[in-house]
């Protein structure tokens, strides 16, 4: 049986376009709120279409020396042109990217995941410095 972990893929969003993009500081004040984006198809956007479409992202941070991270936010995205007169016959579409403020005091790790219908979870993660 696999573990929940070899679930999840990762590659560099430059070539491929499931993976989360984090858009972050690198180094952030101690305290103050600071604004994330992720999105997925940064460089080579991907399909949004009934049949093939990114359903949700979520974001998670873990600061240095504690065990678990601490779920930012996760957004799904609904619209993929579906409609009662069937498949990609809508013209309402969502757009895989959600923008996130969250403070904290401890340096740490941003996780990202994405999960697309077809081909499945997707991951990246970000270095965040706190001074």
């Amino acid at each position: 049986m696999a573990d929940f972990k070899d679930l999840l893929q990762s590659a560099d969003w430059k070539t491929e376009k499931h993976v989360p993009v984090v858009e972050s500081p690198v180094a952030v004040k101690k305290g103050e709120f600071f604004r994330i984006t992720v999105k997925v198809g940064k460089e080579i956007q991907h399909p949004n279409k009934t049949e093939h479409h990114i359903r949700w992202i979520a974001v998670y941070f873990q600061p240095e020396g504690e065990k678990f991270p601490y779920q930012i936010g996760k957004a799904e995205f609904s619209a993929h042109g579906e409609s009662v007169n069937g498949s990609d016959t809508s013209t309402v579409y969502t757009h895989p990217e959600v923008v996130l403020n969250f403070k904290t005091d401890k340096s740490g790790t941003i996780f990202a995941s994405s999960y697309c219908n077809i081909h499945g979870l997707w991951q990246s993660v970000k270095e965040l410095k706190v001074g």
